[in-house]
């Protein structure tokens, strides 16, 4: 299969290994994987802001790249979520191409989600000893139904789950919600690091690299230089 890798920004800008640790494991799994290099993002910083109309040129430029594959991967629920709910239900609701933006939306996939639902996997190339303990993102959680699937891939390499009290509870960073209310959000990544360490694992892992940072930001910020925080795919994919 023709599988469309989505990098998204952040990933791209500040930690790529999420990107290639993707990459190898779409590969390793058979899939023809096809990675636009115009692409930039999917438009959810705009469309949070309410810079409408930049969205829907983000998202006819996402289509236009992605129009051709069987299938389209992101390692992030929150870009996902844009493009399979928000695309639909909200910007292109009344547009004359919402059905080829419905189409994208069918295809378009979170990477867990994908890796469990769609190819099966069996095994993954890396493998992973110690606890980790799991923060479920907002959008992920709530828009795509992303749960057990990272942490039934992360058991497969290996890991144990530890699970932090309010695992589905927000870090604070909610994108553009750590800027404009920072103190707020600096508050609830408090909580968020609390509640991981009580768990005594080592390792705080996740789907979404912006929760990522922002729990990564506060843990380093109180001192913490020891607790490794990173995406599952990185976990679960060898070679990091």
């Amino acid at each position: 299969m023709k599988v469309g890798l989505f990098v998204t920004c952040l990933v791209d800008l500040v930690r790529p290994s999420i990107g290639f640790a993707t990459l190898k494991l779409l590969e390793d799994a058979g899939c023809e994987v096809v990675v636009p290099a115009t692409q930039t993002c999917c438009g959810q910083p705009g469309y949070n802001s309410g810079a409408r109309e930049a969205a829907i040129d983000l998202a006819r430029k996402v289509l236009a790249e992605f129009r051709d594959c069987d299938y389209v991967v992101a390692p992030s629920g929150s870009c996902s979520g844009q493009v399979k709910v928000h695309y639909v239900e909200d910007l292109f609701r009344d547009a004359p191409d919402r059905a080829e933006f419905e189409a994208l939306a069918a295809k378009w996939y979170e990477l867990s989600d994908f890796l469990v639902n769609v190819l099966k996997l069996a095994k993954v190339p890396g493998t992973f000893q110690g606890d980790v303990t799991y923060h479920d993102s907002c959008s992920g959680l709530r828009e795509l139904k992303v749960k057990m699937q990272p942490r039934y891939l992360l058991q497969m390499a290996g890991a144990g789950i530890a699970e932090m009290p309010e695992c589905e509870k927000c870090c604070g960073f909610g994108g553009t919600f750590s800027v404009k209310l920072g103190d707020i959000a600096t508050r609830m990544a408090e909580n968020k690091v609390a509640n991981a360490r009580s768990t005594g694992a080592r390792t705080i892992a996740g789907g979404d690299l912006g929760c990522l940072l922002h729990i990564e930001g506060r843990l380093r910020r109180e001192g913490d230089r020891d607790t490794r925080v990173a995406h599952f795919a990185e976990l679960i994919a060898g070679g990091g």
